[in-house]
């Protein structure tokens, strides 16, 4: 089988993104998945994180199907879906909150058809109603396939920077006032909408304050998403326990802080010897069904080009 690859540089803003979605979604997934307590901590997890942070995924992984199209096949991007089906079937053996599947299902589903529409307008509008039924039937991961449209669309259209700042403004503010309306009603379609808009809020003001040495972080991170997060969940199963055990609930901070910071360490290290993570690059080999190279010969090779960067 003969492999088209064009060759593209990374786009560094992603990946920092992503890496900072993984963080969070680390710390979200800590706190689910132990015995929650009426403490300061829980509060604050489930008032100003929870939900926050799938949303921010969801719509890079609208983007990375546009920018794994841009030179490679729908039936490779089927292969490439099909085979993160399987990670996210591995995965549910000891996780059962994995998102993988429904990622891999609604992409197929979803961001597919969307792929033959008209590129912008329609696929925003598509998405924000799918986002707003969404919310109106209960929310959770029928938000998916409406986010993954708004991120594809909004790729297409690419806003121009200036608009960062206020859209920034306006986000913070509306997560403001419907995480204060929540805190008086705990009306679940307000907390959706509250979360909805902490995503926008945190992803924005993120692009607002990125700078070289948070890049320099954060990076690495989302480059081995995948590998980080499926790892920092089989911790997560294997510390639960001993998170349990701590009444005052600093653990599941704890956890977190220990376990991404190890990530941090861990993807720098080995980003300077490979061109992809380990499940990012078994995930390659599976969509191609040859032996991607990995390794890299010398330092120079880090700056080339690399291919499909989008979904890692």
């Amino acid at each position: 089988m003969v492999v088209h690859l064009v060759p593209v540089t990374r786009i560094r803003e992603l990946d920092a993104l992503r890496g900072f979605a993984v963080g969070g979604i680390m710390l979200v997934n800590t706190w689910q998945h132990t015995t929650k307590q009426q403490t300061g901590v829980d509060w604050t997890i489930e008032a100003l994180f929870q939900s926050r942070f799938y949303p921010i995924f969801s719509m890079l992984f609208g983007i990375s199907f546009l920018l794994f199209l841009r030179g490679n096949s729908r039936w490779a991007l089927l292969s490439r879906l099909f085979w993160l089906f399987c990670f996210g079937l591995v995965q549910r053996t000891f996780y059962e909150g994995e998102v993988l599947t429904d990622y891999a299902f609604y992409g197929a589903v979803v961001l597919l058809p969307a792929s033959f529409l008209a590129p912008g307008l329609p696929v925003l509008v598509l998405g924000l109603a799918a986002v707003v039924w969404a919310v109106t039937v209960g929310g959770g991961p029928l938000l998916i396939p409406g986010l993954f449209l708004v991120g594809m669309a909004l790729w297409q259209l690419r806003p121009p920077r200036w608009l960062l700042l206020p859209s920034f403004a306006v986000a913070a503010l509306a997560t403001a006032l419907l995480t204060a309306a929540w805190s008086s009603t705990h009306a679940w379609s307000t907390y959706s909408v509250a979360a909805l808009a902490g995503a926008a809020a945190y992803s924005l003001g993120l692009l607002l304050a990125l700078r070289p040495w948070s890049a320099a972080v954060l990076e690495p991170l989302g480059r081995m998403a995948l590998t980080n997060y499926v790892s920092g969940t089989a911790i997560i199963m294997l510390a639960g326990p001993l998170v349990d055990a701590d009444r005052t609930r600093w653990a599941v901070v704890a956890l977190t802080v220990v376990t991404v910071a190890a990530q941090v360490l861990l993807s720098r290290w080995w980003l300077a010897r490979f061109r992809y993570g380990p499940l990012e690059w078994i995930w390659r080999c599976l969509t191609w069904f040859r032996r991607v190279p990995n390794r890299l010969e010398s330092g120079r090779d880090q700056n080339r080009p690399l291919p499909d960067p989008g979904l890692s």
